[in-house]
């Protein structure tokens, strides 16, 4: 059985760990040059999934983009995932960009930084497109 002093340690270990998972989102100009996140998002019967993906930088803002993928489908949903990073774990809403101009600009920011590898991975992209802008 843990001593006071070993239970009152777990206690600060354990606020800590769930410290990491941030509720603001991260200052994303920072973070522009990150090739790839993890979004973990939910799935219908409540489990979690986590999915490798490219992110964008765009005006100080950041966006996901996706086709039809089933972690695309579960953000869609629910409106939000958890976003990690190599410096922490941010919970996010995601909000889907409807307008048809907004989405051409990021896709546009997507080609810029990704280049033929973004060319190539559209290739096998199928479905309807979707962006999502990712909020506090």
């Amino acid at each position: 059985m843990p001593s006071r002093l070993e239970g009152c340690l777990l206690g600060v270990l354990l606020m800590g760990a769930l410290a990491s998972v941030a509720h603001a989102a991260p200052d994303w100009s920072q973070l522009a040059d990150v090739q790839t996140v993890e979004v973990i998002s939910t799935e219908e019967d409540g489990g979690s999934r986590v999915t490798t993906v490219w992110i964008v930088v765009l005006d100080h803002q950041a966006y996901l983009r996706t086709a039809g993928t089933r972690w695309g489908d579960n953000v869609e949903r629910e409106g939000k995932l958890r976003l990690r990073f190599p410096v922490g774990e941010y919970a996010l809403r995601a909000e889907k960009v409807l307008s048809a101009a907004e989405v051409e600009r990021v896709v546009a920011a997507f080609r810029e930084k990704y280049g033929t590898s973004d060319v190539l991975a559209g290739l096998f992209r199928f479905g309807e497109r979707r962006v999502f802008h990712l909020v506090e």
